[in-house]
C-alpha cells in the first residue's frame, strides 16, 4: 500500500533532517505546518494534530524524534496510519537505533517517501558535503580549500554549512574559492592570541607559549580555537618542509596553496624541526583535540601539556 502523504526521515544528522523537512514544506507552500517533538508531546497531542480539518485545508504535520515516543503516543500514529487523511502530509523523523522499532517497521510497510540523513563521520564524506554545499551555492572551490575547511570545522556540520555560505558570500562572485580565502576567514574567527600561542610553540619558546596560552584562556578564547590555530600552523610547516628549498616563496605559492609571506614564515620556523618531530606534533594535537572535547577530565591541563610537548619536540629536532 503506497501512501504519497507520508515522509519518513531516518538518521541522526540534524542539519540534513532539518533540510529535508524544509524541502517538504517548500513543496507544499499553501499547506499549514504543525511541528511536534516527542519530548514535549502529551497524550492526545498527535491525535488532535492529525484530526480532519473542518475546512479541508492542506496540512503538513511534522513529528520529530519518534524513536522517543511513549508507547501510547506511538499508538496514536499507528491508528492514524490505518486511516490516513489525504489532505495531510505526515513527516516523521526517526533518529535511528533500536528504540521505536515497531513503529518504524509499521511506517516502512506503507512504503513512504524515504529520506536518509545518517550522521556524516568519515573525512571523505565531510569533504564531499563541503563540495556539495559550494555546488549548491553555485561556487567552485579548490581541493586544498575543501580539506582546510574540514580540518578546521569537521566536527560540526552546521558550522561547516555556515562557513561555506559565508565564504561564498565573502569571495567575489565568479572566482574559485582557494585555501587563502579559507585561511583569511579562519583568521577572522580565531583570536590573534591563538596564533600567538601557535607561533611561540612552534618556535620552541615554551615559557612564552605557556604565558600566551594562559592569557588567551583568560580573555575567553575557546581551547578548540587554540588547537585549530596550532593545527593550521603545523599543517603549513609540513607543506613547506616538503617543498624545494631553493625555490623562491612566490614560485611555490601556487603549488602549495599558501601566500609567499606564510611560506617565508614557515621556513623560519622549520629550523629545529624534523619529519619525525613534526609527525609527533600531529599525533599530540590529535590527542589534545580529543581531550578538550571530553576525553580528559581537565582539558586545560591537557592543552598545556600539549603545548609543552610540541615546543620541546621542536628543540630536540
Amino acid at each position: 500500500m503506497a501512501l504519497v502523504g507520508i515522509t519518513l526521515i531516518q538518521g541522526a544528522e540534524d542539519l540534513l533532517a532539518d533540510r529535508a523537512i524544509a524541502d517538504v514544506v517548500a513543496a507544499n507552500k499553501e499547506a499549514t505546518v504543525t511541528q511536534l517533538d516527542a519530548e514535549t508531546l502529551e497524550l492526545g497531542g498527535i491525535t488532535d494534530a492529525l484530526a480532519p480539518s473542518l475546512f479541508g485545508d492542506a496540512r503538513i504535520i511534522v513529528i520529530r524524534a519518534i524513536q522517543d515516543l511513549a508507547s501510547d503516543l506511538a499508538d496514536e500514529i499507528t491508528e492514524y496510519l490505518d486511516n490516513p487523511d489525504t489532505g495531510v502530509e505526515l513527516v516523521l523523523w526517526h533518529k535511528g537505533g533500536v528504540k521505536g522499532k515497531a513503529l518504524l517497521e509499521k511506517i516502512k510497510k506503507l512504503k513512504p517517501t524515504f529520506i536518509e540523513v545518517e550522521a556524516i563521520k568519515k573525512e571523505s564524506d565531510k569533504s564531499e558535503f563541503v563540495r556539495s554545499e559550494f555546488s549548491r551555492l553555485g561556487r567552485k572551490i579548490s581541493a586544498d580549500a575543501v580539506q582546510a575547511i574540514v580540518d578546521a570545522l569537521g566536527s560540526d556540520m552546521r558550522e561547516l554549512s555556515a562557513t561555506c555560505s559565508q565564504l561564498a558570500s565573502d569571495v567575489q562572485a565568479g572566482l574559485a574559492i582557494g585555501i587563502e580565502d579559507v585561511e583569511k576567514f579562519q583568521q577572522g574567527r580565531i583570536e590573534t592570541s591563538g596564533y600567538d600561542v601557535a607561533d611561540a610553540t612552534l618556535d620552541g619558546k615554551t615559557d612564552q607559549a605557556l604565558i600566551a596560552l594562559r592569557q588567551a584562556l583568560q580573555t575567553g578564547v575557546d581551547p578548540v580555537l587554540i588547537i585549530t590555530a596550532l593545527s593550521g600552523s603545523i599543517r603549513t610547516l609540513a607543506k613547506v618542509s616538503g617543498a624545494n628549498r631553493g625555490a623562491k616563496s612566490f614560485e611555490l605559492a601556487s603549488s602549495l596553496g599558501l601566500p609567499p609571506w606564510q611560506i617565508d614564515k614557515a621556513r623560519r620556523q622549520l629550523g629545529g624541526w624534523t619529519p619525525s618531530t613534526l609527525a609527533g606534533a600531529v599525533v599530540a594535537l590529535a590527542q589534545a583535540d580529543a581531550d578538550i572535547k571530553g576525553a580528559a577530565s581537565d582539558p586545560i591541563y591537557a592543552l598545556e601539556r600539549t603545548v609543552i610537548a610540541i615546543s620541546r619536540a621542536r628543540n630536540k629536532g
